[in-house]
């Protein structure tokens, strides 16, 4: 294992990556988590976004003009995936930490890289993409999301994102289908 990748796996707070919302103080609740853009944003996830306290973009953004649009809406927490490979998307991290008050949340894009126990290292939530597919588990006490693609449709998967919400016990996902009348 590369000496950066060992380094950030041991200890991931320590990361540049920690959202701007957690820096300022703030106590995000409502999060809107998209992944798989792929250079395009819809309407649809636009409006389905607003109202969030935090956005989180788990990777394969495709243009950085859609960074700028969430932004608009709440601070922006977002990764690299495999597609982003353009000059822009190298100041994007592979992995980022998201705090919310006392929830610790992991993104990265392709949960199959994930090299740490996100029990173990701290962390309540880990979001990531890549797969296109809409999902939501538990394992060992870790709540994992995948918010699905939220761009250009991909074989016959469906095109989504997800909202979390922390102000409920248990923590709510909703997936919002993007697609209605869309093809």
């Amino acid at each position: 294992m590369p000496p950066s990748r060992k380094l950030r796996a041991e200890n991931p707070r320590n990361s540049p990556a920690i959202n701007q919302a957690s820096l300022a103080g703030k106590n995000p609740r409502k999060i809107g988590l998209i992944s798989d853009t792929h250079g395009l944003l819809r309407e649809e996830a636009l409006a389905a976004l607003r109202g969030s306290d935090l956005i989180i973009h788990a990777g394969d953004v495709g243009d950085p003009k859609i960074l700028e649009a969430l932004r608009q809406i709440a601070p922006v927490v977002a990764v690299r995936g495999n597609v982003d490979t353009a000059e822009w998307a190298k100041s994007l991290p592979e992995t980022a930490v998201a705090e919310a008050g006392a929830v610790h949340i992991y993104v990265l894009h392709d949960s199959n890289a994930l090299d740490l126990d996100a029990k173990a290292a701290g962390f309540d939530i880990v979001v990531s993409g890549h797969s296109h597919k809409p999902g939501r588990s538990e394992r060992n006490g870790v709540l994992y999301i995948n918010p699905g693609s939220a761009g250009p449709r991909r074989f016959r998967l469906p095109i989504t994102l997800a909202r979390l919400d922390l102000r409920v016990m248990p923590w709510r996902v909703e997936f919002v289908d993007l697609a209605q009348g869309v093809e």
